[in-house]
């Protein structure tokens, strides 16, 4: 059964909410991110980006320290307040393409996490998770929740529905369009009754924020945390999975490992069958259909099942049929995560990015696949198996330093 719990968010202030709130630090160019710093005292590049101050770039220890002091002043100069009782709260997102997604962030148990009753469908890295272990000891807060889906849940949804006629405590429009809203629910009632729905779940899932929730994990361990205590816990978004999208990440490759184009094509004829689809941008609409774009032309290609035969659920996802079929035995991509003849692209302007990358001649071929779903997800962690790198490009994308959960 699923553990969560209230806290005491640490959050903007309504007037400054929209100047705080961010996306990912990564998502962001250089120039974007100067840019943003340069204008806006209040965003919360500055605290995860505290060299900027200086003029220097710091990493390290070093920089874990000044992030926790540039989260201190910001406290200190009222920027944010922190709630007097442990809420729940509703997050409701409408982005630019008209999606809605309605959640609640809410403390998960890293016991959980432990326990599998929350898994996982992605490879971490070890390095990567003591790197973040180390920095979330060191400043003392989560500013980003994990992503995590459950079944849908009607007791739930209608307790959401209940909170979002209030005044909401947030509501702002960022530059891409997308609106947010945050609603608190600290009625001890309806978090009991929350908290209960929970317990009836034996598995959630976590769509997004692997790194950060094995880091967590890790965390709980190293502080040796008494079943209370905050290191036990960590910021989560979770949301019904008929909330969540996936969508597909389209692979390109540099060159075609010694190739020519006619023998490239013959050796794709062993395992597909190849149509010739012209100039037209084409794009699968099935499992086990994907779409190639080569020298100025896109193509279909259509497993043929008579031939392969699939062993374990993973091997039926489009990703990982795309390595063992093509990139890894013909084109000789053995390492997807960190051979550098691959690259990766989400689906924003599905197929014309493809083709835009192909035709600068910085690649080769490109390949487009139908996004994986919530049961392929679910399958695969529930036979503890791991996605290949990018398989999925999760919705919602989170903001952060909209609530704080504090160790």
């Amino acid at each position: 059964m699923a553990k969560i719990i209230p806290f005491r968010a640490v959050r903007p202030t309504r007037s400054k909410v929209g100047l705080v709130a961010t996306r990912s630090y990564e998502s962001y160019s250089q120039y974007e991110r100067d840019s943003r710093m340069s204008y806006n005292p209040y965003s919360f590049l500055h605290i995860i980006n505290p060299g900027f101050k200086y003029d220097k770039q710091i990493t390290g220890k070093e920089r874990y320290t000044l992030v926790r002091n540039r989260y201190l002043e910001f406290k200190e100069d009222e920027i944010f307040v922190q709630d007097e009782k442990p809420s729940f709260y509703v997050y409701k997102i409408e982005d630019r393409k008209g999606q809605v997604f309605n959640g609640i962030i809410a403390a998960s148990s890293a016991k959980d996490y432990e326990n599998n009753i929350i898994r996982k469908h992605e490879d971490t890295l070890e390095h990567k998770e003591e790197l973040f272990k180390t920095y979330l000891k060191t400043v003392g807060f989560n500013a980003e929740p994990v992503l995590l889906t459950y079944p849908d849940n009607p007791v739930i949804a209608d307790i959401i529905k209940e909170a979002q006629k209030e005044f909401a405590i947030f509501e702002f429009t960022m530059t891409y369009r997308d609106t947010h809203y945050l609603w608190k629910i600290d009625d001890e009632e309806h978090i009991a009754t929350i908290q209960k729905e929970f317990e009836k779940i034996n598995t959630i899932y976590i769509a997004d924020g692997h790194h950060r929730s094995a880091s967590s994990y890790l965390l709980s361990k190293d502080e040796n945390a008494s079943e209370h205590d905050s290191y036990n816990y960590f910021m989560s978004y979770l949301i019904p999975e008929s909330d969540l999208r996936i969508h597909e990440f389209n692979r390109l490759i540099k060159d075609l490992n010694g190739l020519s184009k006619e023998a490239f094509l013959i050796k794709l004829d062993s395992l597909f069958r190849i149509e010739n689809r012209g100039t037209t941008p084409y794009k699968p609409s099935k499992p086990h259909h994907f779409s190639m774009y080569l020298d100025g032309e896109f193509y279909s290609l259509y497993l043929r099942k008579t031939i392969y035969k699939f062993e374990n659920v993973l091997e039926e996802l489009d990703a990982q049929l795309l390595y063992k079929t093509i990139l890894q035995p013909i084109l000789g991509i053995e390492d997807l995560r960190n051979d550098k003849r691959i690259a990766y692209m989400d689906n924003s302007n599905e197929m014309y990015t493809i083709k835009t990358a192909v035709d600068s001649g910085e690649y080769e071929v490109g390949f487009g696949m139908v996004p994986a779903t919530i049961e392929q997800l679910k399958a695969i962690a529930d036979n503890d198996l791991k996605m290949p790198p990018k398989s999925t490009y999760i919705e919602p994308k989170l903001r952060s330093g909209l609530t704080i959960y504090e160790f």
